[in-house]
């Protein structure tokens, strides 16, 4: 069985992509996974989201994933489309207990200690600090990882390609989320694959 584990250890980023029109989603998910970046975390913010997962299971090679899950309903549908993995703003106990329940590998969004103990209390070791930049950046988690020397996590929020490669060179880091090799808006398909291949050469 996959685990949210094998998902973050794949590649070193996982683009966070936000489909406005449905038609995109396909050569995206085929210049990312062309690229190196096989992971794909489709937030649901948009009306065509739960399509866009499962345009993208379509390509071969891809694993799909739903981002912005807030609640349960959300969790229901993220599944029903397909989805390989669940990644959340946040961390609530009837969340977390419903992931767990489902057995699909989950990320659940942490931002302080608190958030850390909650998850822990769930039996997670695995969490994307959210929003990492907003959040006090790399300082703040190298405070936060520091008594919870179990845990793992994936920063989101600000992470570009300028910082990823310092983020990415702290042991508890094991990959970073980031939205910059996914551009919206029309897919240039030769300019998104150079884009995951520096991506995916940012931890080699």
């Amino acid at each position: 069985m996959t685990t949210i584990a094998d998902i973050m250890t794949s590649a070193p980023v996982i683009p966070v992509i936000v489909v406005d029109d449905l038609s995109q989603a396909e050569p995206l998910a085929r210049a990312l996974v062309a690229g190196g970046l096989r992971v794909l975390e489709v937030t649901l913010r948009t009306p065509v989201a739960l399509d866009a997962i499962r345009a993208m299971k379509a390509v071969d090679g891809a694993i799909v994933g739903a981002g912005t899950v807030a609640n349960e309903a959300d969790l229901d549908a993220a599944l029903n489309a397909g989805s390989e993995f669940i990644v959340s703003p946040g961390l609530t106990e009837p969340l977390g207990k419903a992931a767990l329940r489902e057995g699909v590998p989950f990320l659940p969004g942490i931002a302080n200690a608190g958030d850390i103990m909650r998850g822990m209390d769930l039996g997670l070791t695995h969490f994307k600090f959210f929003p990492a930049m907003a959040a006090g950046g790399l300082p703040a988690l190298k405070a936060l990882a520091a008594p919870f020397g179990q845990c793992r996590f994936c920063p989101t929020g600000g992470i570009s390609p300028d910082n990823a490669a310092e983020w990415l060179a702290f042991d508890p880091v094991l990959c970073v989320g980031g939205s910059w090799v996914a551009p919206k808006g029309p897919v240039d398909a030769a300019k998104v694959e150079a884009l995951a291949r520096d991506a995916a050469k940012l931890r080699v």
